[in-house]
């Protein structure tokens, strides 16, 4: 059928109108940053991360105590003023964030604006062209940050992790501003290969599990980010009291978050894996074949798998899990970005060459 070009100009301009807001979302965030209510400031002179805390507790009858405030919604896991008599608390669970404020009020509706001009974009193109809009490298790099969007703000309603929208929206705006300013594809019907009711189901999960490894990603970054700053004031090498690390949830709450949506995530790619062998026999007579893009999915399947064993045998937390599961991101942009674009194989269809 032809595209209706109709459609294809209302989805860009859809889209257009998410990005703007998204923006708007995130100046919002960045002024709950600068102007809202400060929750508690980190003050402390040691840092740890959540597994070195635990040594703490060792040492409680062996001098006078003296603790700072306790892990959680007010302040960072690491970067806590610890002494060898008293044992850290327990973290509260991740429901215990400070309320909402005006700015962030402001930036979570503007937020939920703006996935809702997103997903009737996403689904406008898909009307446009009769088929499901994820197609090419725009469609689909599109796709994933709604998805990411949505599955975002799900997230800090239902864990009032309002903070971390500055990072997790602003990080949609970067994505979103390159896939309209460089790889933009016009609407179009799909090469012959791509006609099958399996890019609705193996290319869907796809996009599904991208978007919540992307927000898994940004929410590593941030561990990663608070607990150097934290090591940095514990060794005397930075002020503490940074106000924006004291907005953040804590480091545990970073970490069990972030934990959590990888293990959701982690299925619905074994799965979109799984749909891609079944799809590549049907149009090409085998399973598996080793083509580049079905290397790097392996490959990316295998990391998170590692990231997740490794969590559940050996209990490793803390910085050393998070670059394992930013790893598994690393390799899946490098599919996206590298060898779907510049390596000639069966799965040469992002459309911007």
């Amino acid at each position: 059928m032809p595209v209706n070009l109709a459609l294809g100009h209302a989805s860009n301009d859809f889209m257009i109108a998410a990005l703007v807001i998204y923006s708007l979302s995130v100046v919002a965030f960045a002024g709950d940053f600068a102007f809202g209510r400060p929750r508690r400031a980190v003050t402390t002179s040691a840092a740890r991360e959540p597994s070195a805390a635990l040594a703490a507790v060792g040492a409680a009858a062996d001098g006078p105590a003296a603790q700072g405030p306790g892990p959680g919604a007010d302040g960072p896991a690491e970067g806590l003023a610890v002494t060898d008599s008293v044992p850290e608390p327990a973290p509260p669970p991740l429901r215990a964030v400070r309320q909402a404020g005006p700015w962030v009020t402001a930036a979570m509706a503007l937020g939920i604006l703006g996935a809702a001009a997103h997903a009737t974009a996403v689904v406008t193109r898909g009307f446009a062209v009769h088929r499901p809009p994820w197609g090419n490298m725009y469609e689909f790099v599109t796709a994933l940050t709604c998805v990411a969007a949505i599955f975002f703000l799900f997230v800090m309603i239902r864990y009032r992790a309002w903070t971390l929208g500055l990072f997790v929206i602003g990080a949609v705006v970067a994505v979103l501003g390159l896939a309209e300013t460089v790889i933009y594809t016009a609407p179009g019907q799909l090469v012959p290969a791509l006609q099958s009711y399996w890019l609705a189901i193996h290319v869907t999960a796809m996009t599904l599990a991208t978007g919540i490894f992307f927000v898994a990603a940004v929410l590593g970054a941030v561990y990663l980010a608070v607990g150097r700053y934290s090591r940095r004031v514990a060794a005397g090498r930075a002020v503490p009291g940074n106000p924006i690390v004291g907005r953040l949830p804590g480091m545990e709450q970073l970490d069990r978050l972030t934990y959590r949506t990888i293990v959701f995530g982690f299925p619905i790619w074994t799965f979109g894996v799984i749909a891609g062998a079944i799809w590549a026999d049907q149009a090409w007579g085998r399973y598996w074949g080793w083509d580049p893009v079905e290397t790097w999915a392996f490959i990316t399947w295998v990391i998170y798998a590692a990231f997740l064993h490794a969590r559940a045998t050996a209990g490793w937390r803390g910085r050393r899990a998070h670059y394992i599961q930013l790893l598994g991101f690393a390799s899946l942009i490098i599919n996206i970005a590298i060898v779907q674009v510049f390596i000639t194989g069966l799965h040469s269809y992002a459309g911007i060459r």
